[in-house]
């Protein structure tokens, strides 16, 4: 339950965002990332205070290379995080729901084909198929619109990245280094502060906006999915995080009315046949495990 949960809760984010998509997307992510910091690291020193010492001390013992490699990983994750969101951010408001609802269903075949780049992962003959049918898809869309395409295809790549720097990440809690990423993320951004915009003012309503974005919309799922990770493989749950796009999707069109082209509606189906495919593997597995 805490797996769907988490992206159930993903695929409903364009609701708040939307709610405040005529403030500039850097103020959004500004506010979102200082917010999400200070009640992330409430949350830990209190609520898993025992936890998250017992991680700092971990930390600590480790040797001078290894606390290198993880500050450096950790670091580089992090802005691929801020980069991501302030992406998300931008699209949600600025170009279409339905954009980055694609991104979200393409993340996890860019993920595997980096990781088949730089961790030398092996793809099956299969997965090669969905990731030619997704390129297709890709170029398709290219054609209607080729900036909501660079959009779409940037916000999969920087996630993507983020993803394949975590696969050999787990020297430390998960929930713990994803409160390092966080706040790290809110110092590299720090500088940027100045250069909020004062229009439109900043009321009551958006800063409780952002507070509902920081709390109920990063911190709680973010702690689901570390505490799905515990129970489920990573590849089962893996397969929920189709949830969010698919949630997305539909309130693009039934509740924001975007508008969907034929050659849309063509890409997006591609799509969503070569996630089927990329996946077959496990959902036959997962299905064969039901019936047993």
């Amino acid at each position: 339950m805490a797996v769907i949960a988490t992206f159930v809760i993903y695929g409903f984010f364009s609701l708040p965002l939307k709610a405040i998509d005529e403030f500039p997307s850097l103020d959004i992510l500004l506010s979102r990332l200082s917010m999400a910091s200070v009640l992330i690291l409430i949350f830990s020193f209190v609520s898993r205070r025992k936890i998250t010492f017992e991680n700092i001390r971990i930390f600590k013992s480790l040797s001078k290379k290894e606390k290198q490699k993880l500050l450096i990983v950790n670091t580089v994750s992090s802005a691929m995080l801020a980069v991501n969101w302030y992406l998300f951010i931008y699209v949600m408001n600025r170009v279409s729901v339905n954009a980055t609802a694609l991104a979200y269903m393409l993340c996890p075949v860019i993920n595997t084909f980096l990781a088949y780049i730089f961790l030398k992962d092996r793809l099956s003959p299969i997965q090669w198929i969905a990731i030619a049918l997704s390129i297709l898809s890709c170029l398709l869309l290219a054609f209607g619109n080729y900036s909501e395409t660079l959009y779409t295809f940037s916000i999969g790549l920087f996630y993507a990245i983020y993803l394949v720097l975590q696969k050999n990440n787990n020297r430390l809690d998960r929930f713990f280094t994803l409160t390092f990423q966080i706040t790290v993320g809110t110092l590299i951004l720090l500088p940027l502060l100045p250069y909020q915009s004062s229009e439109p003012e900043k009321t009551v309503f958006f800063f409780g906006i952002v507070f509902v974005i920081a709390s109920f919309f990063t911190i709680i799922p973010m702690y689901l999915n570390v505490f799905a990770l515990n129970k489920l493989s990573s590849s089962t749950a893996g397969i929920f995080i189709y949830l969010n796009p698919i949630f997305s999707f539909l309130l693009a069109i039934f509740y924001f009315k975007e508008d969907m082209s034929n050659l849309k509606i063509i890409s997006y189906t591609i799509v969503f046949f070569s996630v089927i495919l990329f996946n077959s593997k496990i959902i036959l597995s997962l299905l064969k495990t039901k019936k047993a």
